[in-house]
């Protein structure tokens, strides 16, 4: 159970024999399946029970409901079998747990641990589109009862505790799990991509300082025939006017973006005349942007030579 490691989490430390018989199970597992088996195994709808979870949240606490706590990233990973939870405090801690259902008892399971030597396994069902597990807290000789389930386009998880074998109960914790905000790395594809499509509009209208803006001044074009295009040539090509587009715009477009440089991969349609010699061709581009100190800046361009009129 995540959370369990706030001013009152769970804090059994991982060690001893009972560490080490825990991961021999682990790597021993089950007896291996053919990859068929294994591909099906997990294919019940059982096993979509919590998949409600899944997904890239902000955490906050009900109570305090615009200050982040912690960010959470929940995936389904081996085929399905498996719940992936990634947790991260607003300070150093990190927890991740593993919830996994079993058809035999009908159950789920989930196994919580963390980067201070924190664990804890809770078992429980599925039920009235609630996931509700519990377990033993050995460290505070009491239950521990977590309560999973989706309301308002989000996930909210309470829990409580009880010290008398749950005769009675206790408010532990009770937090809210918000769709995440827009990550940096979505913001940077979005910003190169319309860089990128702005680029495209200046060429089409011969607007040198634009395109002087966004090119690096060591850019480098390598068309698909093997030519060498520099800054210095695109801008003075700009301001002859020589070219006259009627069309230079990204037919499809996409954006990936891996720390500070970025790669465009588009589909162009140019047509016009040069020197007055009409042109009508589509081809494809990559183009690499690097983030320097002065904003986003086109470094590099790789054109393939026109495509064939049946892959247009």
């Amino acid at each position: 159970m995540n959370r369990m490691l706030r001013v009152l989490r769970v804090t059994v430390s991982v060690c001893g024999a009972g560490a080490i018989m825990a991961t021999t199970a682990l790597r021993a597992g089950p007896a291996a399946l053919p990859e068929s088996a294994q591909e099906q195994s997990c294919s019940a709808p059982e096993y979509r029970q919590f998949d409600f979870w899944v997904g890239d949240w902000d955490v906050f606490d009900v109570e305090d409901p615009a200050t982040p706590v912690a960010h959470t990233r929940v995936d389904r990973i081996l085929n399905g079998c498996v719940i992936l939870e990634d947790y991260r405090d607003t300070g150093a801690m990190r927890g991740m747990s593993f919830s996994t259902y079993e058809p035999a008892k009908k159950m789920w399971h989930q196994s919580w641990v963390t980067n201070r030597g924190a664990w804890l396994v809770i078992d429980g069902k599925f039920e009235s589109g609630e996931v509700v597990l519990s377990g033993m807290d050995n460290a505070k000789a009491g239950l521990v009862r977590g309560t999973w389930k989706a309301v308002d386009g989000g996930v909210r998880e309470t829990a409580v505790i009880s010290g008398d074998s749950g005769k009675t109960w206790k408010p532990w914790f009770d937090l809210m799990f918000r769709p995440a905000a827009e990550s940096a790395r979505v913001k940077d594809e979005k910003t190169v991509a319309a860089l990128d499509t702005e680029y495209q509009a200046a060429v089409k209208k011969n607007d040198a300082a634009t395109m002087a803006r966004i090119l690096a001044d060591d850019f480098l074009l390598v068309t698909g025939h093997g030519k060498n295009y520099t800054k210095a040539d695109l801008l003075d090509e700009a301001r002859s006017g020589r070219v006259v587009y009627e069309h230079q715009e990204e037919i499809s477009q996409s954006v990936r973006v891996i720390g500070d440089t970025a790669v465009v991969t588009a589909k162009l349609w140019e047509k016009g005349t040069d020197s007055s010699k009409p042109f009508d061709y589509v081809l494809w581009f990559s183009d690499t942007y690097v983030r320097t100190a002065g904003g986003w800046k086109y470094v590099a361009g790789q054109s393939s030579i026109p495509l064939p009129a049946a892959e247009r």
